[in-house]
């Protein structure tokens, strides 16, 4: 009987021990997610438990504002509510008439080259109020590209024009062969392209792949092989963690082209010049309640606009409330642009049940399209040598043009912001 109310009194103790443990608030070690109990209230003074202004979350834009102002708006910073109405309203109806049969010539190139409906498989945002995210130069534009910038990109402009000079793209005089011209197949199809090719080189044309070519993956640029996801990225979901001594941030861009990044809080140097990183070298420190990371060692097969291992960014990551994040970022390679430029932009807080996250890569054409896509090339070219189909030369593959982002190269159904 004394041992049976022994044991009843001692579970009895454990019972109300852990009641008390649980009303107590527990601060998290490093790394772990703060309760709900113990968190601070969120908003521009909220604070991690170890002290740093927080910044976790699942953030993204929830508006639509161009990089660089067109230049109908000249110096205007921003839209009036009606203008915003008028575009919203016609970007719309531009995009909902993509599919329409008036629209589409049915078996060209440049059919083939829009094939995604981006009126389906694309999130289209409200217009932003700013007219531009570029805010230094004032004129919202990225600076003039340097004279050796210059040289490079029309260097690939003529690589690219050659390799489709036998298409009808060009036959027919459409806007991805302006400054071409039409003829035979050029021997330039046996060269090497003058520059790494990642997808953002400054060619005409749109939709389909890099070039009009499929010797090897290489040929393929960057989107098709799955790894475009680029530093700074200005579009997708990215989701902030944060610990003792550094931030974590997942990206979640394009189709599934997620990657992960960390972001030491540490005085000491950046790595040696000879490492090299796809999204660089981050080397954070606060200031105030901003995060200042400053990223350099990119690797010469990274792409930024054409930048590549001379891409030095400053970004300041600032809470401004409970549901907003300023993100600002300057942009500097004296490669490539004749002045550093800067960028800024509103995050916005999303719901985290509502807005759960896959958090691995899934873009799949780089696993399974990809050795289709050359394995149909190499088929071209048995097809033509046994008379039994054209010459690839003939048929576009890159920079057909089309229905970029579900507007077309020119006319009425252009894109009103580039």
């Amino acid at each position: 009987m004394t041992r049976r109310f022994l044991t009843l009194l001692g579970v009895g103790a454990v019972i109300v021990l852990v009641i008390l443990l649980r009303q107590l608030a527990v601060v998290p070690v490093s790394g772990q997610t703060p309760s709900k109990d113990s968190a601070a209230p969120a908003g521009s003074g909220a604070k991690t438990p170890w002290g740093e202004p927080d910044l976790q979350g699942i953030w993204t834009r929830e508006t639509e504002v161009p990089l660089q102002r067109p230049s109908k708006y000249a110096d205007r910073e921003f839209f009036t509510e009606e203008e915003r109405a008028a575009l919203d309203k016609q970007r719309a109806e531009i995009i909902g008439r993509e599919a329409s049969e008036g629209r589409r010539k049915r078996g060209t190139e440049q059919d083939v080259g829009g094939a995604y409906n981006q009126a389906i498989f694309l999130s289209h945002l409200r217009l932003g109020r700013r007219t531009s995210l570029i805010v230094d130069p004032p004129n919202g534009k990225m600076p003039p590209f340097t004279p050796e910038e210059q040289k490079r990109r029309a260097e690939i402009v003529a690589y690219t024009l050659a390799l489709m000079q036998a298409t009808d793209l060009c036959k027919n005089k459409l806007p991805g062969c302006e400054g071409g011209k039409y003829g035979p197949p050029s021997p330039r199809r046996a060269e090497t392209p003058p520059h790494y090719l990642t997808g953002a080189q400054g060619g005409p044309g749109g939709g389909g792949g890099v070039i009009n070519r499929s010797d090897g993956p290489e040929d393929r640029g960057n989107s098709e092989r799955c790894m475009v996801a680029a530093l700074p990225d200005f579009t997708g979901f990215r989701r902030i963690i944060q610990s003792r001594g550094q931030v974590s941030i997942f990206y979640d861009t394009g189709q599934g082209q997620g990657w992960q990044r960390v972001v030491p809080i540490t005085a000491a140097p950046h790595l040696p010049a000879n490492v090299r990183l796809w999204w660089g070298d981050s080397r954070g420190r606060w200031d105030g309640n901003t995060l200042v990371v400053d990223v350099t060692n990119f690797s010469p097969k990274s792409n930024f606009n054409g930048s590549h291992e001379n891409l030095h960014l400053v970004e300041r990551w600032t809470r401004i409330d409970e549901k907003s994040i300023e993100y600002s970022v300057t942009v500097e390679d004296p490669s490539v642009w004749t002045r550093p430029w800067t960028v800024k932009q509103e995050l916005n807080k999303q719901n985290e049940r509502d807005n759960r996250i896959f958090y691995e890569p899934r873009c799949h054409e780089g696993n399974y399209g990809m050795p289709a896509l050359l394995a149909g090339a190499r088929a071209d070219e048995l097809a033509f040598k046994q008379g039994k189909g054209p010459d690839p030369a003939s048929i576009c593959l890159g920079g057909c043009g089309g229905f970029s982002g579900g507007f077309a190269d020119d006319g009425d159904d252009a894109n009103p912001l580039r």
